[in-house]
């Protein structure tokens, strides 16, 4: 039972199916708004992986650790939430730009090939980099999420491991020693 409870894989997985779904509905709010690809409003998806990481820490904290957690376990906690959610989220980017919705990645592609042009590219360096993303495009965006989550996630669940951490003050040690907690105070 012991093992068990200081396992936030239940915990850090809940809330990446919960992050999993705000993500979807972001993405799909931005295609039916119509959404510009650049706009500074897709930032807003990081609003809902923050507070997921920083919920599955503090959950993790009060339900399994009886609202004591070391640095190492909510990092720990915060770790887990950003790897689950990074491979969630890859496969949803990755079939949403290949099946779900192929116009989007096109979209993607005329920006990115402007953009090009812009900075001068000739036009066979933009036909073949052009080429590659729209075969591997879905993979390639699905991959970098992934990574993004990882690394990115790694940060954030630092910052999280540090404000989340309370660890057992020498009160609460005595505390325990004297009143364990089997102890049975019906008599």
């Amino acid at each position: 039972m012991e093992s068990q409870s200081l396992n936030p894989t239940k915990i850090a997985t809940k809330w990446a199916f919960i992050n999993l779904v705000a993500q979807i509905i972001i993405t799909y709010a931005f295609q039916l708004l119509n959404m510009d690809i650049n706009s500074p409003l897709k930032y807003i998806s990081y609003v809902p992986m923050i507070g997921c990481l920083f919920l599955a820490q503090k959950e993790f904290r009060d339900e399994q650790l009886g609202g004591f957690m070391t640095f190492s376990q909510a990092f720990s906690a915060g770790f887990r939430y950003a790897i689950f959610s990074g491979l969630l989220l890859a496969v949803f980017i990755y079939l949403y730009y290949s099946i779900l919705s192929p116009e989007i990645l096109s979209k993607t592609l005329a920006v990115s090939e402007s953009a090009l042009e812009a900075k001068g590219m000739t036009s066979a360096e933009i036909d073949k980099a052009m080429g590659m993303t729209r075969k591997y495009g879905p993979l390639f965006f699905g991959f970098g999420i992934a990574i993004w989550y990882g690394i990115g996630g790694a940060v954030i669940s630092l910052v999280g491991a540090a404000i989340f951490k309370k660890e057992k003050s020498i009160n609460d040690i005595e505390k325990e020693a004297n009143f364990p907690d089997s102890f049975d105070q019906t008599v």
